[in-house]
């Protein structure tokens, strides 16, 4: 069996199961589903300015999520990939960041790297701050490539998460819609020229 590099198991649960490895909450609450706002492009680059001020000008820093995607359905929080060469090493890169405005509000592993997730109150950002190897932003680089250019495959997202913000709480909204995330990655990951990958239906 060959697997895409990118490849991780279907966690329906992994969000919930997180909220053991929170140390705080966000300073704004998500707010509700929202129609595509092109000011998201405008937020993402205050973002970006402020982690720039707080480390300087050499960090490796995108836009992903939904907020990145033209025409995408999403609640409007702009998340943000930040790559820091010690993620561990939090006296180099936190204190900075909470100086601008930033606050911690997990500490995990998301793909068996570890992660910290930083809130920003305006514009309403997540801050996913990754090590230099990490698999998650590349995943999340290939998700949103995916996206802006698979009409289909927006609305069928677009429609999990309007039934996930319907039937499920907060905490649940991300599981609620897992499933489908997970199938487009794999639609993506068969349509790699560059790796081979062996379907793996979530069953």
């Amino acid at each position: 069996m060959v697997l895409h590099p990118l490849w991780r198991p279907f966690s329906p649960d992994s969000n919930a199961a997180r909220q053991a490895e929170r140390v705080a909450f966000r300073q704004t609450e998500p707010g509700p589903l929202q129609e595509h706002d092109p000011g998201w492009a405008s937020a993402y680059l205050v973002v970006r300015a402020a982690v720039r001020a707080a480390l300087g000008d050499d960090c490796r820093i995108a836009h992903v999520g939904s907020t990145a995607v033209p025409g995408m359905l999403a609640k409007p929080i702009v998340d943000v990939d930040l790559v820091v060469p010690d993620v561990l090493d939090e006296g180099a890169w936190l204190p900075g960041l909470e100086a601008v405005g930033f606050r911690l509000l997990f500490r995990d592993e998301l793909g068996g790297s570890p992660h910290r997730q930083l809130t920003f109150t305006e514009p309403n950002a997540n801050l996913h701050v990754f090590p230099p190897d990490a698999v998650e932003p590349r995943r999340h680089r290939v998700f949103v490539d995916w996206l802006r250019a698979h009409p289909s495959d927006r609305s069928a997202y677009a429609a999990a998460k309007r039934a996930a913000a319907d039937g499920a709480g907060v905490l649940r909204y991300n599981d609620a819609k897992a499933a489908v995330v997970y199938d487009v990655y794999e639609r993506v990951f068969a349509a790699d020229p560059a790796h081979q990958h062996d379907p793996q239906p979530r069953g």
